[in-house]
C-alpha cells in the first residue's frame, strides 16, 4: 500500500487500493454513459460513435461494439483502427486496457483487469488491485473467452471459444482451453 498516492493514482500502479469518492464517481460516469449507449437504437450509429469517444481512452477508425457492453470507467479502454467487439462484451478497465487494430471479439467475452488480495483481512478491508491487458494487432478472440489481469496476446493470434486467459500468448499462435495454452503455431502463410 503507498499512502502517499491518491486511490486513483494506486490503482493505476498497480497497487492495493480502495473505492473512494473520486473512482465512484468516475464509475457512475461510465456507467452513465454504458447505459445510454446500450439503450440506442442499432439506427443511431453517429450518436453510439459520440459516446464511445466521450467514454474510451482513445478509439481509432471504423470501430464497432455491439451493446449490450459494459466496462467500469471507459478511459482506461484504448482501441485500435478496425475493432469489432460482438454483444455482451465486458471491460473491468480499473487498469489499463490495450486492443490494436484489426482486432476481432465474439460474443460473451470479458476482459478483466480487476484482482483482489490473497490475504482474507485486506478482501474484508474492500482493498482490491488492477494489472493491465494488451491485445496486440491481427487477433481473434472466440465467443465465452476471459481474459485475466497482466496477459498480453501477442499479433495474429487466436483465443478459442471458451478459453480462460491465465498467461501472456505468444504472436502467430492458436490458444484453446482452461487455462489457455498454446496448441498449434501459425505459418506466415497463415498470419499474412
Amino acid at each position: 500500500m503507498k499512502p502517499d498516492l491518491t486511490e486513483t493514482e494506486k490503482a493505476r500502479q498497480g497497487f492495493l487500493y480502495r473505492f473512494d469518492a473520486q473512482l465512484t464517481e468516475e464509475r457512475k460516469r461510465a456507467q452513465q454513459i454504458v447505459f445510454e449507449y446500450n439503450h440506442f437504437k442499432p439506427s443511431d450509429i453517429e450518436q453510439k460513435a459520440i459516446l464511445l469517444k466521450r467514454l474510451l481512452g482513445a478509439i481509432g477508425e471504423n470501430c464497432i461494439i455491439e451493446p449490450p457492453f459494459y466496462c467500469d470507467f471507459g478511459h482506461n479502454i484504448f482501441l485500435g483502427n478496425d475493432v469489432f467487439a460482438n454483444v455482451n462484451l465486458v471491460i473491468l478497465d480499473c487498469a489499463k486496457v490495450s486492443i490494436g487494430d484489426d482486432v476481432l471479439i465474439a460474443p460473451n467475452v470479458g476482459i478483466y483487469t480487476a484482482k483482489h488480495p490473497i490475504d482474507p483481512k485486506q478482501r474484508k478491508q474492500k482493498y482490491e488491485y488492477a494489472l493491465p491487458i494488451t491485445i496486440g494487432n491481427n487477433v481473434w478472440i472466440g465467443a465465452g473467452a476471459s481474459i485475466l489481469p497482466n496477459v498480453t496476446i501477442g499479433d495474429n493470434s487466436i483465443i478459442g471459444a471458451g478459453s480462460v486467459v491465465t498467461k501472456s500468448i505468444p504472436p502467430d499462435v492458436i490458444a484453446v482451453g482452461n487455462p489457455c495454452k498454446v496448441i498449434k503455431k501459425l505459418s506466415c502463410k497463415e498470419c499474412s
